[in-house]
C-alpha cells in the first residue's frame, strides 16, 4: 500500500527530474576547483567562485517559496532548469574572476528555483504518515546523481587534454539540463484544495518554525561546502588520480543506507534520529586530517556517509512537521540556510586553508560539527514543544490532499 503511494507518476518524474539536475550540480563538484586552479586562480579566489554560487541561490530561495503559495510548483522547476541550461553553456566562454563570478550566481538562482520547488512539490504530493519514508527515498535521487556525476566527470577531464577535456565536460552538463527540462515539462499541474491558515496573511519570506532544523542543516553544510571545494585539490596532492572516487564511496554508502533503513524516519522521533548522526559526522573530519591514502579516504566517506545518510531526510521531514501547511516559506528558509552554509564553508575554509594548512582546515570543521552537536542537544532538543509527535498519532489532514490533476 505504502509502495503504491510512493510511486505515482509525479513522483517518478520528479525523481528523475531532480536526478538529472542534481547530476550537473555533481559534476561540478571535482571538476570544477580543477578547473579554476588551472586557470591560475588563488585558493581564496577559488572558495569565492565555489561560494557565490550557494549565496546567490539563498537570496532567492525565500523569495521563491513565499511565491510558490501562489504559483505552481512545476513553473519555478522549468524556470530551474532553464537557468541550468543557459549557465552550463556560459561556462564556455567566461574567464575567471568576474565574467565567471557572474555566471556562478546566475547559476545558483537556478539551484534556487528548481530544488526548492521540487520539494515543496514533493511535500505537497506526500501523505503524513510516510513522509519520512518517501523524503529519504526522494533523496535517492540526489545519491545517485552523487555516485555517478564525480566519478563520470573526473573520467572525462582526465580522458582529454586541457582546456577541450573541460569544454567537453560543460558541453555534458547541457545536454543533462535539457534532459531535465523535458523531464519537467512532463510534470502535471498539481490542483489541490484551498487550505484555510488564519496566519497567511503574516507570512514572512522565512519561516520561524523552520529555523531550529535550518540552522542545524546550516552548520552541517559548512562541512559540504569546504569539502567540495577544496578535497578534490588535497586529493591531487595526495597522489590520488580521481578524487570522485570520494565522493562515489559517499554516495553509495548514502544509497545503502537510506534504502535500507528509510522506515526509520517514520518509527522513531527525529530527536533520536539527529543526535547519532550527528556525532558521526563529528568523528568523520579529524580522520580525514591525518589521512593520506585512497583506501582511508574512502573510510572517511563511508563514515560521513552513515552519519548523513539519514541527518538530511530527517532534517526536513522535522521541518515540514513544524511548517504545518506553509510549507512553501518552510522549504524556502530551510534550503536558503543550508545554501547560506555551503557558502560559507567555501569562503570561510578557502581563507583558512589559504593561511594555515589543510589538516588545519579538516580540524576547523570537525569544531563546527561540535558547535552543531550542542547547539542540537541544549538549544533544540530540549524543547518540549519542539517534540515530533509520533507517526501513529499523527492524521494528515483532508484539506492537504490532492484532489487531481489537470
Amino acid at each position: 500500500m505504502a509502495t503504491q503511494k510512493i510511486l505515482t507518476r509525479d513522483f517518478v518524474l520528479c525523481f528523475f527530474a531532480q536526478f538529472t539536475f542534481s547530476s550537473v550540480f555533481y559534476i561540478l563538484i571535482p571538476t570544477l576547483p580543477i578547473y579554476l586552479s588551472r586557470l591560475g586562480a588563488k585558493e581564496a579566489e577559488i572558495g569565492v567562485l565555489i561560494g557565490v554560487f550557494s549565496v546567490s541561490s539563498l537570496i532567492f530561495r525565500p523569495i521563491v517559496g513565499k511565491a510558490l503559495a501562489k504559483i505552481p510548483e512545476r513553473s519555478f522547476m522549468i524556470a530551474g532548469a532553464l537557468f541550468f541550461t543557459s549557465s552550463s553553456v556560459a561556462y564556455l566562454f567566461a574567464p575567471p574572476f568576474w565574467p565567471l563570478l557572474a555566471v556562478r550566481a546566475f547559476h545558483g538562482v537556478g539551484l534556487a528555483f528548481f530544488s526548492t520547488a521540487s520539494f515543496t512539490l514533493l511535500a505537497n504530493i506526500t501523505p503524513e504518515t510516510i513522509r519520512g519514508r518517501i523524503i529519504s527515498y526522494f533523496y535517492l535521487s540526489i545519491n545517485f546523481a552523487f555516485g555517478f556525476a564525480p566519478y563520470f566527470g573526473m573520467l572525462l577531464i582526465n580522458r582529454f587534454d586541457f582546456p577541450f577535456n573541460f569544454k567537453f565536460l560543460f558541453l555534458g552538463c547541457t545536454g543533462l539540463s535539457l534532459c531535465c527540462l523535458l523531464i519537467t515539462l512532463k510534470l502535471g499541474k498539481i490542483r489541490r484544495l484551498p487550505v484555510e491558515d488564519p496566519f497567511s496573511k503574516k507570512q514572512s519570506f522565512l519561516s520561524l518554525e523552520a529555523l531550529p532544523p535550518a540552522i542545524i542543516a546550516s552548520i552541517i553544510t559548512i562541512t559540504w561546502g569546504a569539502m567540495t571545494a577544496f578535497f578534490p585539490l588535497y586529493a591531487l596532492r595526495k597522489g590520488v588520480d580521481n578524487p570522485g572516487l570520494f565522493f562515489a564511496a559517499f554516495a553509495v554508502t548514502l544509497i545503502l543506507v537510506r534504502s535500507l533503513g528509510g522506515k526509520i524516519l517514520d518509527v522513531y522521533p527525529r530527536e533520536k534520529v539527529i543526535l547519532p548522526c550527528l556525532f558521526n559526522l563529528i568523528i568523520s573530519m579529524p580522520i580525514l586530517a591525518f589521512s593520506s591514502t585512497l583506501p582511508m579516504f574512502i573510510l572517511v566517506a563511508i563514515i560521513w556517509g552513515v552519519g548523513s545518510a539519514f541527518l538530511y531526510p530527517c532534517l526536513l521531514a522535522y521541518t515540514l512537521d513544524r511548517a504545518g501547511s506553509a510549507r512553501g516559506p518552510a522549504m524556502g528558509t530551510f534550503t536558503a540556510l543550508t545554501d547560506l552554509g555551503a557558502g560559507m564553508g567555501a569562503v570561510m575554509m578557502g581563507i583558512i586553508l589559504q593561511l594555515t594548512s589543510y589538516p588545519v582546515m579538516f580540524l576547523c570543521l570537525a569544531l563546527t560539527g561540535i558547535i552543531n552537536f550542542f547547539y542540537f542537544y541544549f538549544a533544540v532538543r530540549k524543547k518540549p514543544q519542539e517534540t515530533p509527535v509520533p507517526v501513529r498519532e499523527r492524521v494528515c489532514p483532508p484539506e492537504a490532499a490532492i484532489v487531481g490533476r489537470e
